[in-house]
């Protein structure tokens, strides 16, 4: 887990489809673009472009559609001052078009928590590597990632077990896609998702390119 305050740090959704559509994997996005940390900024269509959910990143809009089945919406780059810098949101108790009228960045995926701290995932025999995105009571934004296969109700749990103060957190992509880029002050971790523990090593070590990301830099103090 990762967590990063909104107030110093800020996150950038980066898509092949805004810039020059070229899929990277976490490791790239984070070495082109200067980054601390990347992550799966949510699962993909065939077109190997566009979000599953809602997306879209100032005047660029990667997928227009909501998604009537994914409940949580991430949303930072705030319009005004006034609003939280991130804030994810439970679709079922908040209006999508108010949302958006007032961030310049959205990103619309399934909901694993919803406020206050409710496991919305029913126990299931399916498992898998999960990397996802939450938030904390302070608002401090969450990179989650587990390598190990778990189902998203156990995944969850643990979670709400952890003293982490976690309130809401929404899935990003699993399995081989799973995964999450980190380097900052000489500590470097670079974890690939696998269905299994048995999963080709080489894809592990490599990384599956992905066409969104969110990325994370220092805010520059001057702005």
């Amino acid at each position: 887990i990762i967590k990063i305050d909104p107030l110093f740090y800020e996150l950038k959704l980066l898509s092949a489809s805004e810039l020059d559509r070229i899929a990277l994997t976490t490791k790239q996005w984070s070495k082109k673009h200067n980054l601390i940390a990347a992550i799966n900024a949510g699962m993909y269509e065939t077109d190997m472009m566009s979000n599953v959910g809602f997306m879209k990143n100032y005047e660029h809009e990667n997928n227009t559609h909501i998604n009537s089945t994914h409940k949580s919406l991430a949303v930072f780059n705030p319009k005004k001052n006034t609003d939280p810098p991130f804030y994810l949101h439970d679709l079922d108790e908040t209006n999508v078009d108010s949302i958006l009228s007032r961030y310049h960045t959205a990103i619309q995926n399934l909901r694993l928590i919803k406020r206050p701290a409710e496991n919305r995932w029913e126990n299931q025999n399916e498992k898998w590597s999960e990397a996802a995105l939450g938030q904390d009571v302070s608002g401090n934004v969450l990179f989650i990632y587990s390598r190990r296969p778990v189902s998203m109700y156990d995944f969850n749990q643990a979670l709400l077990r952890l003293p982490i103060n976690l309130v809401c957190a929404q899935h990003l992509d699993g399995g081989p896609h799973a995964s999450l880029y980190f380097s900052h002050n000489g500590l470097v971790r670079n974890y690939q998702g696998a269905v299994s523990l048995n999963h080709d090593m080489e894809e592990i070590i490599q990384g599956i390119a992905l066409p969104n990301i969110i990325g994370v830099r220092k805010r520059d103090k001057n702005k």
